[in-house]
């Protein structure tokens, strides 16, 4: 994965946040964004099992989530807990730009 310069972050966040006001607006966007820019479904491992994350949720405890599934089983796992896939999905920038607003503040 090429490295993301801490400029771009910056531009994205500003992009994903532009209309938002306050942290919880904020928190919102990235879900918004995220769910809909990052390639779904794809998949990733997780504790040496691999997953497919389904979709990206913002859950009432104020952090966005991964649906993730193997099989019949389902699991939420904070989208910055998930292992970057390898090649990382289109879309996953959106998920670094959120990891770097969750570091400013």
């Amino acid at each position: 994965m090429k490295k993301i310069s801490s400029a771009e972050l910056d531009a994205l966040v500003a992009e994903a946040t532009v209309d938002a006001y306050g942290e919880y607006e904020q928190l919102d966007s990235f879900a918004v964004v995220i769910g809909d820019r990052l390639a779904l479904p794809f998949e990733t491992t997780v504790l040496g099992v691999t997953v497919t994350v389904t979709a990206i949720e913002l859950n009432p405890g104020n952090q966005i989530t991964a649906r993730c599934r193997r099989g019949r089983y389902r699991q939420a796992i904070g989208v910055l807990d998930l292992p970057v896939p390898t090649p990382p999905p289109d879309g996953w920038d959106w998920v670094e730009a959120y990891r770097h607003w969750t570091s400013l503040n």
